[in-house]
């Protein structure tokens, strides 16, 4: 059985929590770095940070929880923590969609611009017209855009709070 394997049938909760901790937190740095290295992020891209902020803390608090003995607590955060990024790799999936073209995304960052009437009409456009795309990948890495790899990362660090909670029980 490959070495990975058989530490994930022994980790603890509060490893769980940790493991959650420090990828959440590289990853949520990563992106960082690439807005700080000039690929500015779109409306989507900017909302699936949000699990990111709620679960670095809590992830955080789940550990020292799992460590001071309360394992009922330790489940419930977990578990908690396997819903948040359950749920941001859903939103990362229906953001790669976009970005592939699998279904529309919502207009405010996405599809073309209507037509203005007349010069006053174009300079306000201009000037509501939110210049990132949703639809539009500015980096892709072995093939993923960003939003890919949150729906990879965040379905790794759901998968792990899972087996974190399941441990809880135990």
């Amino acid at each position: 059985m490959p070495t990975l394997l058989r530490s994930l049938q022994t980790v603890t909760p509060r490893q769980a929590a940790l493991g959650v901790f420090l990828i959440a937190f590289a990853t949520i740095a990563g992106a960082w770095v690439f807005e700080w290295a000039g690929y500015a992020p779109c409306e989507l891209c900017l909302m699936q940070r949000w699990a990111y902020y709620a679960g670095v803390p809590l992830a955080a608090l789940v550990a020292i929880i799992a460590a001071r003995g309360s394992q009922g607590l330790a489940r419930a955060g977990l578990a908690l923590l396997g819903l948040l990024f359950i749920g941001s790799m859903v939103f990362g999936v229906y953001h790669a969609g976009v970005e592939w073209g699998f279904w529309p995304g919502p207009t405010g960052c996405t599809g073309a611009l209507t037509r203005a009437d007349t010069m006053a009409d174009f300079l306000k456009q201009l000037e509501t017209t939110k210049v990132v795309r949703c639809d539009a990948v500015a980096i892709r890495i072995l093939g993923l855009s960003l939003a890919g790899w949150n729906a990879v990362i965040s379905g790794a660090m759901a998968a792990l709070a899972v087996l974190g909670a399941r441990k809880a029980l135990a």
